[in-house]
């Protein structure tokens, strides 16, 4: 069995290279949403700080909750720990002390990519460059974990590996759902809010890369209630809540000492996740996904208790 703290430098690697794919994505929804909603609709990017629970640093920096600063603050303030820049920094120095067991081409990738957002850190906050930006960051995330797949060997850092990425995409996914939801909310007073609220989960789709399956599966047109039940409960889909859930229990499954972590995926998997069959949107979806953010932190702290303790 691997070192704790090495295995928990993967578990963070893999967290950390989500979380920057997935803020990328987040921001990517309102940056697209800008060129297609009405312009009579006015879009609070603050939404993003709240859904993210980062009121409290953001305030400690900016007393403006406008576009720019919430944009500068999510991909490039090091004062916030779930910055792009910061999680970067994060997963550079994850690697470079576990690189026994990571493929060595994803430290010359990542290095890749931390030199990129620096270099480009100015254009990719202004509007013009921005979707340039983020889309980079997208495909290079997607590049080092394609590393990951092809060339990592399926052992106890490999399981590590898939519990870290796939707590962070169901929460991600479920954040990602609660954007586009505050953005519908915030169109319900337009003239133009069917259409809008169309366009808004669309382009939830699309940020997600899920638009083409949930056609194939759906079959249907694209509406909240099943943009909704696709992302949270869709067996099949790699980003939907469900099968991270099913993905991290397979993955808990071969480490020793597994039984309490999969208790508690079991019980949110079978349980507190029947609470999403319902149909209800607005605040009581949000209040849903807020509930299902705490079970994300529960989950991380019984990985912790378990597999990362602290030591006096």
């Amino acid at each position: 069995m691997m070192l704790s703290k090495v295995a928990e430098r993967v578990y963070w690697t893999a967290r950390y290279l989500e979380r920057v794919e997935s803020t990328a994505r987040l921001l990517s929804i309102y940056d697209k949403l800008l060129f297609d909603l009405p312009r009579t609709v006015k879009l609070s990017w603050y939404n993003l700080i709240i859904i993210n629970s980062l009121e409290k640093d953001f305030s400690e920096r900016y007393e403006v909750r406008d576009e720019r600063n919430v944009v500068k603050f999510m991909i490039g303030d090091t004062t916030n720990p779930s910055s792009v820049v910061s999680s970067l920094t994060s997963i550079r120095e994850n690697i470079r002390t576990t690189r026994d067991v990571i493929p060595a081409d994803v430290w010359y990738l990542i290095n890749e990519l931390v030199l990129y957002v620096q270099e480009n850190l100015r254009t990719g906050i202004n509007r013009t460059k921005r979707h340039e930006f983020l889309e980079t960051i997208i495909s290079h995330c997607q590049q080092i974990l394609g590393l990951f797949y092809s060339d990592m060997p399926r052992d106890a850092a490999w399981d590590f590996l898939r519990l870290g990425r796939n707590i962070e995409r169901s929460d991600m996914t479920s954040r990602n759902i609660d954007a586009a939801m505050a953005a519908v909310m915030e169109t319900e007073e337009d003239e133009s809010a069917v259409n809008s609220r169309q366009i808004i989960w669309v382009n939830l789709l699309r940020s997600l890369n899920a638009d083409q399956s949930y056609s194939r599966v759906k079959k249907v047109s694209v509406n909240g209630e099943s943009v909704v039940d696709y992302l949270t409960m869709e067996p099949t889909f790699p980003k939907s809540v469900q099968y991270c859930f099913t993905a991290m229990m397979e993955a808990a499954s071969t480490l020793p000492h597994s039984d309490d972590v999969l208790a508690l995926l079991a019980e949110i998997k079978d349980q507190k996740m029947a609470r999403f069959e319902s149909k209800e949107l607005g605040q009581p979806l949000r209040d849903r996904l807020n509930a299902l953010q705490i079970y994300h932190i529960e989950l991380h702290k019984k990985i912790r208790e378990t597999w990362f303790p602290v030591l006096a």
